[in-house]
């Protein structure tokens, strides 16, 4: 083997042996580049530690709170599962599978928590004292996609893997991709490309639509993937108008639909925004009114459970897309929401079941790996291919680091079995019906090493 294929396994290895002609050369001057560690060097190296520390970084205040709370529940169950504690959940149907159920590479998964305030300052503040001061090999979380891009840009510069939370913008692996970040989330191209076929059934080609939509980064992209979809329709874009997230009252933006000649609105928001905005449009008549001699439809692109259960019986009959749902009868998500329910009572929301993923595709992609280095766990992570963890064949694209999967098309349930039944999945559209050239979006992945 030559010298620099030996170089490159020990460093796949996480360890550099050092020669006695390179200690005899140490006397003469030795140059670096910023970020050129050895692969034994790398921040927050856990090295002989028993241990290895993750940084939950979550939503726990403001408008987010709700899925915040519920990413850290499930991942506690993660580190436990990870830790061979509980039942395994998704380690018994994940495949391929290299976790054994004793931690990570043997050492036991610890982790911290911050509160990210569904604020971009306020999370890579946390973020950054994770990673400086509580030594976390990995940042994961977050229901925003400020948040999202933020706490990624950060990630890149301090060299510590990002696995984003809930972010739904198409700039988390569009313009704002890094190599260091992964998401396992679907997008708002996606949510755009998965409603457009069932609105047009539905709704016709004839709309005029209005939207008010979350003043950030998810936001924007999702009111442009939802026109351009719409608009290739053939509906009318009537206005778009900006809120700010946290909001509370939304009356001053609904009003002026009511007299806009619009026949469709279209909510981008997200959380208690979204709870309160449709509540409000509800309580202003729009879904009782006849606007064009049509029936006034209201369209929620990104749904969650908890969402629809904040908003109750307002949520019945409207359409929305998401990326998991607990009603699912694959192995993966049947092990999921047994594991969740019997830990906390109750089934798990999309923001749970994704934060759950990102923790054990982590793990596992350092086991894989042998290895915390953190390029070396990317090039793991990049181009994986995985089954029996939800939605189906799943695949983390090289190009972008963004997750391809089914998608799910569904609507506030008229008839709810239980306190947890409150969506019904319309459909199951399959991933090549999502499916895009990276190239549309843009953005630089940027280096492995930092």
């Amino acid at each position: 083997m030559s010298d620099d294929k030996k170089t490159s396994e020990l460093s796949r290895r996480g360890f550099i042996k050092v020669s006695a002609a390179a200690m005899a050369a140490a006397s003469s001057p030795m140059f670096f580049t910023k970020g050129a560690w050895a692969a034994n060097e790398f921040r927050n190296n856990p090295g002989d530690a028993s241990s290895v520390k993750f940084g939950f970084n979550v939503p726990q205040t403001g408008a987010y709170a709700d899925e915040g709370a519920d990413e850290l529940r499930a991942y506690q169950l993660a580190v436990k599962h990870i830790n061979g504690e509980g039942d395994g959940g998704m380690l018994n149907t994940m495949k391929p599978l290299s976790l054994k159920g004793n931690g990570i590479l043997g050492k036991k998964l610890e982790y911290v928590t911050g509160d990210t305030q569904t604020k971009s300052d306020a999370a890579r503040a946390s973020a950054k004292r994770m990673i400086e001061k509580d030594g976390v090999v990995m940042i994961t979380g977050g229901s925003s996609s400020g948040v999202a891009v933020a706490v990624q840009g950060l990630c890149q510069e301090m060299g510590v893997v990002f696995m984003a939370g809930l972010t739904h913008s198409n700039d988390t692996t569009g313009k704002d991709k890094r190599r260091y970040g992964f998401r396992h989330f679907f997008n708002a191209y996606m949510s755009g490309a998965a409603l457009g076929p069932v609105l047009e059934k539905e709704m016709g080609k004839e709309r005029r639509a209005y939207h008010l939509t979350a003043d950030y980064t998810w936001g924007w992209t999702q009111e442009e993937s939802i026109k351009n979809t719409t608009e290739a329709l053939g509906w009318e874009t009537v206005a778009a108008v900006r809120t700010p997230v946290g909001a509370g009252d939304f009356s001053q933006y609904i009003t002026p639909v009511l007299n806009s000649g619009a026949d469709v609105l279209i909510l981008n928001h997200y959380g208690k925004d979204m709870i309160n905005s449709l509540t409000q449009a509800v309580q202003f008549g729009l879904r009782d009114k006849q606007v064009n001699g049509k029936n006034f439809e209201i369209i929620v692109p990104l749904f969650s459970r908890l969402m629809a259960q904040g908003a109750g019986d307002n949520i019945k009959g409207i359409l929305g897309s998401t990326n998991w749902h607990w009603s699912l009868q694959d192995d993966g998500s049947k092990a999921f929401v047994k594991s969740f329910w019997q830990e906390y009572g109750f089934p798990p929301s999309q923001a749970a079941q994704t934060c759950y993923v990102q923790a054990l595709l982590y793990a596992d992609a350092v086991e894989r790996a042998g290895t915390f280095y953190p390029p070396e766990v990317i090039k793991t992570l990049e181009g994986h291919t995985f089954d029996g963890m939800g939605n189906g064949p799943t695949e983390y694209r090289a190009a972008d680091h963004q997750c391809f999967k089914d998608v799910l098309v569904v609507r506030g349930n008229e008839n709810p079995s239980s306190q947890f039944d409150l969506l019904k999945v319309e459909q199951i559209v399959p991933r090549s019906q999502v499916e895009y050239d990276p190239a549309i979006f843009g953005g630089d992945l940027g280096p492995y090493e930092v």
